[in-house]
């Protein structure tokens, strides 16, 4: 049941505090448990698996089902375009390599130019082929890349931050996320350099053009330009470039995504560094005092700011105020056990 304090208090403030006596700011004790955390860590026992093992195991479930769509998605463009081997143009090494190879360069859109359709039923198919697979690829290839790259930026981020213990301030947290994706950039940039070298060596060696041409060409392919003047000639190049161009156009997009979200943390911090760190007015605690009681309480502090934050706002609270209303059938403020009773009989 719930204490008399607890029904005297707002339906948000109930909702977010444990029932315990109401103290003031100024007179709370300094080690006093967080009663918020608290609630989470019960939340998060050995028998209950966490959210964030639910997602991974959700995310793990999502990849595999596109990795299996993907994958025959692909056999099936392979030997559609073996069958119409007959009926594309170009410079042909195998026809099983040139057929995996164009699926390839059509769904990265780098589009060579160097095997083409050349009748009315392969230009048809290249257009539904093609609008098909930019779909698959720009969702589950990404998915996974960013699945690789997240499992090698945290592993980074926890070896710079061995003190997982310790309760570090909320600017320390939200320096950490930001740490995280600077890890994340610096990953996949060196991951591109080293697809840059490694294309610019098989298009040097193997496609024998000379350095500048090599480096120009895999340029072009990675940032999916691909003028076609340089490309993959021979059955070997075009083996290696199979796994080369997605890797390397993937990888780039998950770059420029790094760096929008790098920004937009940056952003992020930047406010939540003015947040944590101006004093509180008159003026907030007359907008943070939800039940008028002049004393701002744990709840009211958080959703103060959150709302500074930019986390929440009148429109995020307003849903959650009404089911909590719909629990509370006695009118006291307050969920008790016999309301969870009669809404479960209801």
């Amino acid at each position: 049941m719930a204490s008399d304090d607890a029904k005297g208090k707002g339906p948000l403030q109930a909702s977010l505090v444990n029932p315990t006596p109401q103290t003031s700011m100024t007179d709370a004790p300094t080690h006093r448990s967080d009663p918020v955390t608290d609630s989470v860590s019960r939340g998060t026992s050995n028998t209950d698996p966490s959210p964030s093992t639910f997602h991974f195991r959700k995310s793990h479930h999502t990849l595999m089902l596109v990795a299996i769509v993907f994958s025959i998605y692909l056999v099936l463009g392979t030997v559609c375009f073996y069958l119409l081997e007959p009926q594309m143009k170009g410079h042909k090494t195998n026809a099983l390599v040139d057929a995996l190879y164009f699926c390839i360069v059509t769904m990265a859109t780098v589009g060579y130019g160097d095997i083409l359709p050349n009748t009315v039923l392969s230009k048809i198919f290249v257009c539904f082929f093609a609008f098909t697979g930019m779909a698959l690829v720009a969702l589950g290839l990404s998915k996974a890349s960013d699945s690789f790259m997240k499992k090698q930026g945290d592993m980074l981020v926890n070896a710079l931050h061995t003190d997982q213990n310790a309760r570090a301030p909320g600017i320390k947290k939200y320096e950490k996320l930001y740490k995280g994706v600077e890890c994340k950039c610096l990953l996949v940039f060196i991951f591109i350099l080293m697809l840059m070298i490694s294309g610019t060596t098989v298009l040097a060696t193997v496609e024998k053009l000379d350095l500048i041409d090599a480096f120009y060409c895999a340029c072009v392919t990675i940032t999916t330009l691909g003028y076609g003047d340089k490309s993959f000639k021979t059955k070997g190049g075009r083996i290696f470039a199979v796994f080369w161009i997605l890797a390397s156009t993937i990888s780039l997009a998950q770059f420029l995504a790094y760096i929008t979200e790098l920004f937009a943390q940056k952003a992020q911090r930047k406010l939540v560094k003015q947040v944590l760190g101006r004093k509180l007015t008159h003026v907030d605690l007359e907008e943070a005092d939800l039940d008028k009681n002049n004393s701002i309480d744990l709840a009211e502090f958080i959703i103060l700011k959150l709302k500074e934050m930019e986390k929440i706002s009148e429109d995020d609270i307003a849903p959650i105020k009404e089911e909590f209303r719909n629990y509370g059938l006695d009118k006291s403020n307050a969920i008790t056990t016999s309301d969870l009773l009669q809404s479960t009989q209801a």
